[in-house]
């Protein structure tokens, strides 16, 4: 930690001519520095995110108010990707949690202003089926574009887990939040709920103009941990008896594939048919990016439960990465091939968030003390930093 923090004193230094993605910027770098400001106590880390933070603010500056992607952070200015003025529904819906922080540790509102405007936009916006959004929004119009394809994977996934989690962390005063995640919740059972065959897996998949896909983002699997989170915090049973459901999908990605660990994306079977497992993996989704959305289900639904098999199959999942993704020399790889255990074909490359999440979720998944970051005092942003619940006023 002295070694961190060192670094961060002297080396991180943001008035740089850089571009950066303003959500990925906010969920690991504004998150990580609130979160290790409150688990430190030390104030370096709060001036640090009080300048990413007004660093980021130029990124609100367009005419709907609803962000743009692109920041650069030396320069002030902000832009939409090159090739569209889109936005990611996912992605200005989900930097609401850091964002409110902020404001509330430093007392400047202007923080929570910019990024509560965003929700109280996209409650009110036509385009939705049964609380499910689109995929993309224009930062021009401010309105939903791409419409009629609704997912809980890329590009939609978060929003739905930051409408729970910014009730919880407002202490469950922001009604317009609950019920927009309610519905939603409604929404997925009503459109995008199947079973497959032959083992009668309960899984989410897509909607595009009225056709279903049985085709299911690992992303998704963080559904089953934030249904859960819901359940603990009062809300409806049933959402419970889902989250149990989709976890054990969620396992299955992993157990039926020759690694015994989960593709990018499946595809489900919906018709039984001879020799066939319920899960099928197309070439070009057969990579492993080390992801975290299973482990950190695994993890709620542990703490909420107490069921000891959550920790056998994350056990066996961080086996697997042992197996097939660790590198000798020091770190893990995201691999090519999961479906190819004599040559998994290391990428050379491991995401951030294998450390930021799935070893933090491993890590919280093995400990059997409640209060190493207790539930209801803490709330997890979507890259596993915590940041506290507000004290109900």
């Amino acid at each position: 930690f002295e070694e961190a923090r060192k670094w961060v004193a002297n080396d991180l230094v943001f008035d740089k001519n850089v571009d950066v993605n303003l959500f990925e910027s906010t969920i690991r770098i504004l998150g990580g520095l609130l979160s290790t400001y409150h688990l430190s106590g030390d104030s370096l880390f709060l001036e640090k995110a009080k300048e990413i933070g007004n660093r980021l603010m130029p990124a609100f500056k367009t005419p709907s108010k609803i962000p743009y992607s692109d920041v650069n952070i030396g320069r002030g200015t902000a832009h939409p990707p090159r090739w569209t003025s889109d936005s990611t529904v996912a992605e200005v819906t989900s930097i609401q949690l850091e964002f409110r922080e902020l404001s509330r540790l430093t007392g400047d509102e202007k923080f929570q202003k910019a990024v509560d405007e965003v929700m109280k936009h996209v409650h009110t916006l036509s385009g939705k089926n049964d609380g499910l959004v689109p995929m993309f929004i224009n930062t021009n119009s401010g309105q939903f574009t791409h419409l009629g394809v609704y997912t809980l994977g890329a590009r939609a996934d978060s929003y739905y887990e930051y409408l729970l989690k910014q009730w919880i962390q407002g202490g469950k005063k922001e009604n317009e939040l609950l019920e927009d995640y309610m519905r939603a919740i409604e929404g997925v059972k009503k459109h995008l709920l199947k079973r497959s065959q032959p083992k009668k897996l309960t899984f989410v998949g897509e909607l595009a103009h009225g056709h279903f896909s049985a085709k299911m983002d690992h992303l998704v699997c963080f559904l089953p941990g934030t249904l859960a989170l819901g359940a603990h915090n009062g809300l409806t049973a049933d959402h419970m008896k889902l989250a149990e459901a989709l976890i054990e999908t969620c396992y299955q990605m992993y157990a039926q594939v020759e690694t015994g660990l989960s593709p990018e994306i499946v595809h489900f079977n919906l018709h039984a048919q001879k020799g066939h497992k319920d899960v099928e993996i197309k070439p070009a989704d057969r990579h492993n990016l080390l992801r975290p959305e299973t482990v950190e289900s695994l993890f709620y639904m542990y703490r909420f439960t107490g069921d000891k098999k959550y920790q056998d199959w994350g056990w066996e999942i961080l086996q697997n990465f042992n197996k097939y993704t660790r590198v000798p020399t020091g770190g893990y790889t995201s691999i090519n091939n999961v479906q190819n255990p004599s040559n998994p074909e290391p990428r050379d490359k491991m995401e951030s968030f294998f450390l930021g999440e799935t070893l933090k979720y491993m890590f919280l998944l093995f400990s059997d003390d409640i209060d190493l970051i207790n539930l209801d005092k803490y709330v997890f942003n979507t890259e596993a930093h915590p940041l506290p619940i507000w004290a109900p006023a």
